[in-house]
Order: structure tokens, then C-alpha cells, then sequence
């Protein structure tokens, strides 16, 4: 099956000890996306600059035919996002830090911004690697929003072109739906009951989008379903860490016009602020 989704690609590469393994991901990536490649250093070029990424190119195994280096000095967020804008770029590739504290992931100040305000799909490695490692498992959200049908979409065309055999689709459900205060015996038992119906009604939600997904995105797939109760954004990312999920992927950040809302972290946010794996953002283009 040809790939539409992801036919332009762009990764903002820096010189710094992961550059080797950043520019081998995305080659490896483009290769099985069959996209454009497109290579973006924010500063200026200097021979010594070019030489090393040529170098690193050279030493690659995957030579795929279309790839475009760009050098634009400028400020980094700015000069990013234009050039996601100005070449129609599908997905954007970034790389993010560990922190010390083994407990949690973070993206630095700049990546973050990005991430906020791309035009299109992001992908964060955590961990880019100069050999292959195969994936194996995706976590895919599958909560009840206008988005999420694309995004389980996306998921599905990234792991056939990916060859990853295991999907799972995780649908957060928020204890709110529940509302039942648990006291006694009866009280418990109410709240089974809520939850059960809840589980049963989005996994029939579920059911139905998955009919929309093309019988050659499922041949040779491990497909799961998963129910969670707990915080939106939090819990997907708890869950693909104890499942060891090789990526998650889920909806881009939507508007929220409530005071309320702006209190809190919003969904983003938790997968943000602790990364449990690499993730993928699928934002939907306006033209989709």
C-alpha cells in the first residue's frame, strides 16, 4: 500500500554527540515511509559542518534517492516551523533528552515550543540508535475525540510501513464518567456496574472505527483493545511504559477555551513532561 500520510519529511539536526544516531533514524525512516528527506540545521554552514554530515551520510547503509539539506541561520522555533510550512512537511522529527533523574523524561524549552506550534506530525525520539532496533509494539490513544480516528488511521499506515507486528488501542476514560461514590457494598457495586457499561459502550465506539481501517493496514497484526481508567494523558503514558511500547502515538494538542482547563496540565503536557517512549503527534492537516 502506497504511503500518502507521511510524504515529506524533516529533521532539525544539531552537532551534538547524537547527531550520527538522529541522522541514521531518519534515514531508516524515510526509506520505509518512501518520503522525502528533508535536513534542517538552524546556524551557520561552514566546510567543517558540511564535511561531517556528509561523512555521516556516506557511512550509511540506506541511501534513499530524495534528500534536501537546508542551513538557515536564524532564531531556532521561527526558523523551523517556516521551513515545516514553506517545503509541506508531513513529519517533523526531534530529538529529545533524558533527564539524570531516571524517573522522568524531558524536552528541552526549544522542542518543546515546537512541538506546540508545528504545522504538522511530530516524532520524538527519546532514544535514536545507529543500528536498527526493531519495533515491535505500538499504544495508539483511542479516546473519544474528532481527531483520534485519524490518528489510529496514522498509526496503522506507520506500523505496516514499519513492519511492527502489535497494536494496542488504549482508551482513557476519565473516573468523572463513573460518578459514583463508593461507601458500601451497594454503593460498589453501582460503580461495577457504571464502569462496566462505560468499558462496553467505547469498546463498541472502538469496533467502529476499526471498520474503517483498510484490510491490508490489518493483514499480519496483533490488534488489542485496552480500557483505562484515570487522568487523560497521564495514564496513556503510564500504561505504554509498564507494556514497554517501542511508540506511542497520539492526538496532537486540541483548544480548550475554559478557564478550568487552563489550570491544569493538559493532556500534551503529561506525555511532555514524563516521555515513557518514543511518540508520535499526528496532527490533521486542514487540507485532509
Amino acid at each position: 500500500m502506497k504511503s500518502t500520510r507521511f510524504k515529506n519529511i524533516l529533521i532539525g539536526f544539531a552537532f551534538s554527540p547524537n547527531l550520527k544516531a538522529n541522522v541514521f533514524e531518519a534515514l531508516r525512516l524515510s526509506n520505509s515511509l518512501n518520503g522525502s528527506l528533508y535536513f534542517l540545521h538552524v546556524g551557520k554552514k561552514t566546510h567543517i559542518k558540511n564535511t561531517k554530515l556528509n561523512d555521516i551520510l556516506n557511512l550509511s547503509p540506506i541511501k534513499p534517492k530524495n534528500i534536501i539539506v537546508i542551513w538557515k541561520e536564524g532564531d531556532a522555533v521561527k526558523t523551523i516551523i517556516t521551513q515545516c510550512k514553506k517545503n509541506n512537511i508531513d513529519l517533523l522529527l526531534l530529538g529529545a533528552l533524558q533527564r539524570e533523574n531516571v524517573l522522568k523524561f524531558y524536552l528541552g524549552s526549544i522542542a518543546r515550543k515546537i512541538t506546540r506550534k508545528s504545522p504538522c506530525s511530530v516524532l520524538l525520539l527519546i532514544k535514536p540508535s545507529v543500528e536498527m532496533v526493531a519495533k515491535k509494539h505500538i499504544v495508539v490513544n483511542a479516546f473519544k475525540s474528532s481527531q483520534t480516528i485519524d490518528t489510529i488511521s496514522s498509526a496503522f499506515e506507520y506500523a505496516d510501513k514499519l513492519k511492527i507486528p502489535k497494536i494496542t488501542l488504549v482508551d482513557e476514560i476519565n473516573q468523572s464518567e463513573i460518578n459514583v461514590n463508593v461507601d458500601d457494598d451497594i454503593s460498589l457495586k453501582k460503580a461495577t456496574k457504571k464502569r462496566e457499561e462505560v468499558t462496553k459502550k467505547e469498546e463498541l465506539r472502538i469496533s467502529e472505527i476499526m471498520k474503517s481501517i483498510p484490510s491490508l493496514l490489518l493483514k499480519n497484526k496483533q490488534v488489542n483493545s485496552q480500557s483505562i481508567f484515570g487522568t487523560r494523558g497521564y495514564s496513556i503514558g503510564h500504561y505504554a511504559r509498564v507494556a514497554r511500547a517501542d511508540l506511542l502515538v497520539i492526538n496532537s494538542e486540541e483548544k480548550r477555551m475554559s478557564l478550568w482547563s487552563k489550570l491544569f496540565p493538559k493532556d500534551l503536557e503529561y506525555i511532555l513532561s514524563e516521555i515513557p517512549t518514543d511518540v508520535l503527534i499526528v496532527k490533521m492537516k486542514k487540507n485532509d
